[in-house]
């Protein structure tokens, strides 16, 4: 536990220092977080023609009400820290893989909901727009990291038990290959 807990911290000081640089602001974040921008306005646009990406930006040009995906809710900073709790765990790195990038996507698919709803709520009404950008969607984010990251370790120990249903050998009242009192025939 307390080897996982260091190589959480460790990784989580390298990667958010890593994600300060300008170079990887300016060659990743940036133009990832336009990509996200892009995404929701299109999914937007499917069902509302009001709404446009320029850059970082998902705005409304028929109010002029829009929100800018800023550091800390482009889901950078979630796939940091799910991305350090899947390393500091103990697993092979094909699991380890496999939980990076599908986590990525959870993560993202539910950012992509965060910054839609705010956009929305934005135009609505502001006190709920600040609440929820400011306290609930905070939480909802790192609880879906949580989250992912504990249904990725269940996952990971149940392809360790190879999906057996039978008790594990030597279990409680198996001392020998004789089964432990009477056995009822079905």
């Amino acid at each position: 536990m307390l080897r996982f807990f260091l190589v959480f911290l460790a990784l989580q000081l390298g990667l958010f220092g890593l994600n300060m640089l300008n170079v990887v602001q300016e060659t990743v974040v940036l133009p990832w977080t336009a990509l996200l921008a892009k995404i929701c306005a299109y999914l937007v646009t499917t069902f509302d023609a009001t709404a446009m990406a320029a850059g970082k930006v998902l705005w409304n040009p028929s109010n002029g009400f829009g929100v800018s995906i800023e550091p800390g809710c482009n889901g950078v900073e979630a796939c940091i820290v799910l991305f350090s709790a899947i390393m500091a765990y103990p697993s092979s790195w094909r699991a380890k893989g496999a939980g990076i990038v599908i986590g990525f996507f959870a993560i993202q698919a539910v950012n992509v909901v965060r910054v839609i709803s705010l956009f929305y709520l934005g135009q609505w009404n502001d006190t709920a727009f600040k609440f929820a950008h400011e306290y609930l969607w905070q939480a909802l984010i790192m609880i879906d990291v949580l989250i992912v990251w504990l249904l990725w370790v269940r996952s990971i120990r149940g392809a360790d038990d190879h999906g057996s249903e039978d008790p594990p050998e030597g279990g409680v009242g198996q001392s020998s290959n004789e089964p432990a009192g009477e056995l009822a025939h079905v």
